[in-house]
C-alpha cells in the first residue's frame, strides 16, 4: 500500500545541497513527489511511496544530513496518487 509522508526538516538544512540531494536519492529510489525550502529556514518535503521505501527514503535522508538535522516533524497519510515525478520547488 503507498503512503504519502510530510516532513519538515529543521537545522542547517538550507545552503549545504540538501534539496539537490534528497532529490537524487528520490529518484535513485523512485520516490514521487516534492521539496522545498520555507521562508523560515526549514525545509519542507513531501512524498509517496510504499510504506517501507518511504521509511528507507526517510533513513537514508537523516543519515546524509546527521550533522545538519536538528529536528524533524514527520506526518504520515494515504497516498493520494497525484505525483508522477520528484522535483525541487522554488
Amino acid at each position: 500500500m503507498k503512503y504519502q509522508v510530510q516532513v519538515i526538516y529543521s537545522g542547517r538544512v538550507q545552503g549545504v545541497g540538501f534539496r539537490y540531494n534528497v532529490d537524487n536519492i528520490a529518484k535513485v529510489m523512485n520516490i514521487f513527489g516534492w521539496i522545498k525550502n520555507l521562508e523560515d529556514g526549514r525545509v519542507i518535503l513531501v512524498a509517496e511511496a510504499e510504506k517501507d521505501m518511504l521509511e528507507k527514503f526517510l533513513d537514508q535522508i537523516n543519515n546524509f544530513f546527521s550533522d545538519y538535522i536538528n529536528g524533524s516533524k514527520v506526518e504520515w497519510f494515504d497516498s493520494i496518487d497525484h505525483f508522477n515525478n520528484f522535483e525541487v520547488k522554488f
